[in-house]
């Protein structure tokens, strides 16, 4: 079965760790591409080309300066992938509760002698 193309939508766009790296990188405001380069260690050209994938899905906006442009990321195009994580979220929430309530009825358990210490 051939592979999506990452420029097809979000999910496939993240699936490419230096993608996800450059998301990272601009969480806290924007970025030029001279910046990203920097941060990240990545090349010019590698940069641009996933600062293009990720502008293509949604994930980035571009804002022109001069002959500069600034990069940042938009949230609203990740709430797809937030709320199919919240899912799995919540499912583990659920689990880690239940396994801490076993655990409690554990430890408030009154242990039993050990026959062979007598």
């Amino acid at each position: 079965m051939a592979r999506a193309a990452t420029t097809t939508d979000a999910f496939n766009a993240v699936a490419e760790p230096r993608r996800r790296a450059i998301l990272d990188a601009l969480a806290n405001g924007e970025r030029s591409v001279n910046e990203l380069v920097e941060a990240l260690g990545f090349t010019q050209p590698q940069v641009s080309k996933h600062l293009r994938i990720l502008r293509e899905v949604g994930l980035v906006t571009v804002r022109e300066e001069g002959r500069q442009r600034h990069y940042s990321v938009n949230g609203t195009e990740l709430k797809p992938i937030h709320d199919w994580i919240k899912g799995y979220e919540e499912m583990w929430t659920e689990r880690f509760e239940s396994l801490d309530d076993v655990l409690e009825e554990l430890q408030e358990k009154p242990k039993e002698p050990n026959e062979r210490s007598g």
